[in-house]
């Protein structure tokens, strides 16, 4: 791959995947922005918005930050709210998640590594 600069807004870019507009799935394979090594999204929920279906990845690990807004993340075994801009959780590979966004709110959520079929939606919902 040669060495290039690519300008873009992420927003506008990740619209047709669910938010996310960096990572493997990116053609053509050649852009900068086509990687193995980690996915980058831009979440914009509305509030109410959410993710009654659990999901997990097998092999990566996802951290989410809070850019504004309140959103709660759910896991098996406890609940996390985020608040305050900055709030981040990490979770590992194989943990099982899912989401509600408690007012309108602006996530990035970044996943390592990029694996094309990692991402695993679970049948049970909350």
């Amino acid at each position: 791959m040669a060495l290039s600069i690519v300008k873009g807004n992420a927003f506008s870019e990740g619209q047709n995947r669910g938010g996310w507009f960096l990572g493997h799935f990116i053609d053509p394979n050649n852009d900068p922005r086509s990687t193995s090594d980690l996915e980058i999204k831009w979440g914009v929920h509305q509030a109410g918005e959410s993710r009654d279906e659990w999901a997990k990845n097998d092999q990566a690990t996802t951290i989410s930050v809070l850019i504004s807004g309140r959103f709660r993340l759910q896991f098996p075994q406890q609940q996390i709210i985020l608040s305050t801009e900055g709030d981040y959780v990490l979770w590992s590979a194989g943990v099982s998640h899912c989401w509600y966004a408690e007012l309108d709110s602006k996530i990035l959520t970044v996943r390592w590594p990029s694996r094309p079929g990692d991402s695993i939606n679970m049948t049970t919902k909350r």
